[in-house]
């Protein structure tokens, strides 16, 4: 049997079902004991990134595990392949949704016009405020981390007139983009865009003491990971305008709790995970990851 937790392309849960059992439930992971009573009867399970695999469920007997998605944060890697369970990422399947989504949370958040139908509603033309907005072209954009998302959405604000600045200790080379280090593209970008993992050498990379050596008014993007910066302090520097924007995908806490620092904070963009999350990627992740967990399987 496959079971897949999270939700998924039914084009490809049902060309699986085709092939194999299938339990398809979206909402598992709000039912941990159900999941793991389901795991003990897979052979693959299928998660997005709400499915924790660690722990007990390591030892269910399931032999891969398919990631709609590329970060493993929530999988237990080293424990997968202690009992000898495969990893698939669905690697390169959501890397233009992921750049498409900075590129333009990047141009609406210099802009700063797209904000105003409140006011405008109200009767008032805030015309003299929403012209201060800011052109694309000629800004450098500030990309920590340059795997392959990163270099998608350097080439796609170079089309636009963007100048890109990049820093990352593990890339061989920087096509696209100039090489700097960490503190250069940090202190010197107009917008800065994170697409680093969330590990221990860069949970809260992006703390307030980083955000203070920024230019005023720069962009701060992360469609990376929660945890990789500091809310509370992005939601200080917003309010006192040293941020000139952010725009937030990934969260430290999924759904977010009542407690969040977010609410009343200007000039700031929220979205529920989804930078990777179109209908196009979908289609995509879903289908690599499909066809990866039926070859292992030898069902394909």
């Amino acid at each position: 049997m496959i079971l897949i937790t999270e939700f998924m392309d039914e084009t490809w849960v049902d060309w699986l079902r085709e092939r194999a059992e299938v339990h398809y439930q979206p909402d598992l992971p709000d039912f941990p004991e159900e999941l793991a009573q389901h795991a003990q009867l897979a052979q693959a399970l299928i998660v997005r990134d709400r499915t924790q695999v660690r722990g007990d469920l390591l030892y269910a007997g399931f032999s891969c595990v398919g990631r709609l998605g590329v970060g493993l944060d929530n999988i237990d890697m080293a424990g997968c392949a202690d009992q000898e369970i495969s990893v698939f990422p669905a690697t390169g399947a959501n890397t233009l949704s992921v750049a498409e989504y900075v590129v333009t949370t990047a141009g609406m958040l210099l802009r700063g016009a797209y904000t105003m139908r409140p006011q405008m509603e109200a009767g008032d033309w805030p015309r003299a405020a929403a012209g201060q907005g800011r052109e694309m072209s000629g800004k450098t954009l500030g990309l920590i981390g340059y795997g392959e998302i990163a270099r998608k959405t350097a080439e796609l604000a170079a089309a636009l007139g963007m100048k890109c600045l990049a820093s990352d200790p593990y890339a061989e080379d920087f096509p696209g983009a100039l090489e700097g280090t960490e503190e250069e593209v940090l202190t010197k970008s107009d917008v800065i865009t994170l697409h680093v993992p969330l590990t221990e050498e860069t949970r809260d990379m992006i703390d307030a003491q980083v955000i203070a050596s920024m230019k005023p008014g720069t962009i701060l993007i992360n469609a990376a990971r929660g945890g990789v910066m500091d809310e509370a302090a992005v939601c200080e520097a917003l309010r006192s305008g040293h941020l000139g924007g952010a725009a937030i995908d990934t969260h430290v806490t999924e759904p977010l709790g009542a407690d969040n620092p977010f609410a009343g904070v200007p000039n700031l963009i929220l979205t529920p995970h989804i930078g990777g999350v179109t209908r196009e990627a979908n289609a995509r992740v879903s289908e690599m990851t499909a066809r990866r967990v039926a070859g292992h399987l030898g069902l394909d």
